[in-house]
């Protein structure tokens, strides 16, 4: 007889360990070993068990091996999540198998040995039946469905409970989630703040809305909230960084003339205009959308014109702001040197109106749902096995669990933003459809968006300067591990399971639609790699960029209101402090608005950073090394943008890989 020696490896997830009766069969090129028991399995998370199979012969070279839990008489049915198994063959040559998912069921499941295998390099028929049968599995477990008309689709499930197991949130990020919530919750019941439907009587009042949940910054925003520099900062640096343009001619919707605006060392608009000094924020993705109805009361949303001046001293600072699309004498063009009111007011509306494209659009479409997209798709469409769902399956980690509580709690029907956003209800779908149609690929690949943009040389644009360092290392990294695999573009085009791949993208994610320059197809090895480059990215530094910084920036309200009760004013001098108090949202509206970024904005204790991988995926030593020079690569951008921080007024931390999280998890 010849000994097999066999090691489980238990992970170390809380429940992770099984009272049931787990059997395990060997199959290789030459051969089987019977279905055999592995008694004695220590039920606890973490363990690692060893076992000897024996066979009359040698099975060869081990393509798979075939697990499945059965419980017994006495005990539960539970569940089982294996990390991997090991296996020494009598020649001395040792498999490894990952596993890293939940067994809950009956069935027998086959898991591969760890070399990452195309469809084309699969040379045995059990390895193929393999493949088709997993896919099989994954397609019935995470199917499709429209969630809103011209919206990307979304996994078909109703909530988080009814989730394959292997996608939900671990024991330790659920308590931790619901017990966030539950305090913040419980915390404005106490405070008679959550039924609260008065007004502010004063903006003091607001500091005390959650007294012992400040950050550093927020406290420095709500400081410096009404100075114009920091207004500024914000398009460059702050949640939404991925609007503002260079403007080298102005819009004909927005007549500022020479005459209008003041700037600095006696130059004119004109001339800043052709030095390229002059940027742009335009709203018009809000343009006619309604406002939302909150206890009765109709809310406001506008389409701001944003006009800035990159001064000497390379501050940003706004000069014009329209709250209206379309130029009339009742939408006038504010300024600084109109009264203090006024002008205060214009920013607070463009900063309401930024609230909702952050969040539906830059935060909401281009984060979360994408990566919902990419997710299913690669679940779908390829292999355990499969070289590129081991590079990107890290990165899916959580984002369909954060899904479809965000459905539940936010943007469902009685969800948060629904309820209390200006934008909430059938104006939210709108926004959602009119942002996608108006998606491109270019925008979504940093290096891209930023030329055109046309921001190259800004100062003090951290999120540029941090991101396309972040952008280059992942693209050296995927580069890397994908002509690891692929020697030539022919290997791309013969691969038919990616080309499957990036087709139910491109039909689920973007609808098919065309204009947005997403590729239907791969053809050579290059355009693979900026498009898993830009999967990797989007799903966690850009979230991390659009996401991290939500309670610096929001808990001070009156910077990032929720929704807006008046309508903007139609002339000038109509404002005052009592104006700007009934403009505000009430109370009750505040603290909900508030609460939600709390929660948004907490890390849980499992975080995973970029570049770390608790999971072993790939197995051979040049993808493993890899890894490891990713992590390396990281580690010293993170001391350079620590040294960099040191010296700011506002250290920018949200793309300091060490914050950056693997995936969109929250």
């Amino acid at each position: 007889m010849l000994h097999y020696e066999v090691t489980v490896y238990t992970g170390h997830r809380a429940w992770s360990g099984t009272l049931n009766h787990v059997h395990i069969k060997l199959v290789g090129k030459d051969g089987e070993s019977n279905r055999t028991p592995l008694s004695s399995l220590i039920i606890s998370g973490g363990s690692v068990s060893t076992y000897t199979i024996s066979c009359p012969k040698s099975l060869g070279e081990l393509i798979l091996i075939e697990v499945d839990k059965q419980h017994g008489y006495l005990a539960p049915d539970d569940a089982w999540f294996p990390d991997k198994v090991a296996i020494k063959s009598p020649e001395g040559v040792i498999y490894t198998f990952p596993i890293h998912c939940w067994i809950s069921d009956k069935e027998t499941h086959r898991f591969r040995e760890g070399k990452a295998l195309r469809l084309f390099d699969e040379n045995h028929s059990l390895g193929q039946y393999a493949r088709e049968q997993e896919l099989r599995r994954r397609k019935a477990d995470y199917g499709w469905k429209p969630a809103y008309p011209g919206v990307p689709h979304c996994i078909e499930a109703d909530g988080p409970c009814q989730l394959p197991c292997e996608v939900q949130f671990s024991y330790t990020k659920s308590i931790e989630f619901n017990f966030t919530a539950f305090a913040a919750v419980t915390e404005l019941k106490l405070k008679g703040l959550e039924d609260n439907p008065c007004n502010w009587k004063h903006l003091d009042a607001i500091k005390h809305v959650f007294c012992n949940k400040h950050s550093l910054l927020s406290n420095y925003v709500q400081d410096h909230w009404t100075e114009d520099w920091l207004f500024g900062y914000q398009f460059l640096n702050g949640n939404h960084p991925t609007l503002i343009q260079r403007c080298k001619t102005l819009p004909k919707n927005f007549p500022v003339t020479d005459r209008m605006v003041v700037i600095p060392d006696g130059s004119k608009l004109s001339n800043e205009l052709k030095q390229g000094n002059i940027y742009l924020c335009d709203y018009k993705n809000l343009d006619g959308m309604p406002g939302n109805i909150i206890h009765g009361v109709q809310q406001y949303l506008t389409a701001p014109l944003v006009l800035f001046h990159k001064r000497p001293d390379d501050q940003l600072m706004p000069i014009a702001i329209q709250l209206k699309q379309t130029p009339s004498k009742d939408n006038p063009i504010f300024l600084p040197t109109d009264s203090k009111y006024d002008w205060l007011t214009a920013k607070i509306f463009v900063r309401s109106a930024d609230f909702t494209e952050h969040q539906l659009n830059a935060h909401l479409l281009r984060t979360h749902l994408l990566a919902e997209v990419f997710a299913v798709s690669l679940l779908r469409k390829l292999p355990m096995v499969h070289p590129l769902y081991k590079l990107l399956i890290p990165h899916t980690r959580y984002t369909l669990h954060i899904n479809a509580l965000a459905r539940a709690q936010l943007i469902g029907r009685t969800g948060i933003f629904t309820k209390f956003a200006a934008s909430g209800g059938e104006t939210m779908t709108k926004i959602l459809e009119r942002s996608l149609s108006s998606i491109t690929y270019r925008s979504l690949c940093i290096p891209d968006d930023i030329a055109d943009r046309d921001l190259q040389d800004v100062p003090n644009f951290y999120y540029r300067d941090d991101g396309l360092q972040l952008w280059n290392i992942i693209f050296k990294f995927v580069q890397g591990m994908i002509q690891y695999y692929y020697k030539s573009d022919e290997q791309v085009q013969q691969d038919s399971e990616l080309q499957i791949w990036i087709g139910d993208i491109f039909e689920h994610g973007f609808l098919c639609q065309q204009q947005t320059g997403i590729p239907q197809s791969f053809t050579t090895v290059p355009e693979l790699v900026k498009f898993a480059t830009m999967v990797i990215f989007t799903c966690s530094c850009q979230h991390a960029a659009v996401n991290n910084g939500q309670y610096d920036y929001g808990a001070w309200m009156p910077n990032t209101p929720i929704t807006l009760q008046r309508a903007p004013p139609t002339k000038k001098g109509t404002t005052s402090k009592a104006t700007i108090l009934k403009t505000l949202p009430p109370i009750n509206v505040t603290v909900q608005g508030i609460a939600a970024v709390w929660l948004l904005s907490r890390q849980s204790s499992d975080f995973v950073p970029l570049g770390h991988y608790p999971e072993d995926h790939f197995t051979e030593k040049t993808p493993r090394r890899m890894q490891k020079n990713f992590k390396t690569e990281l580690e010293k951008l993170s001391i350079k943008i620590n040294k960099r921080n040191n010296s700011m007024k506002i250290p920018y931390t949200y793309l300091d890989p060490k914050n950056v999280e693997n995936s969109v998890s929250i």
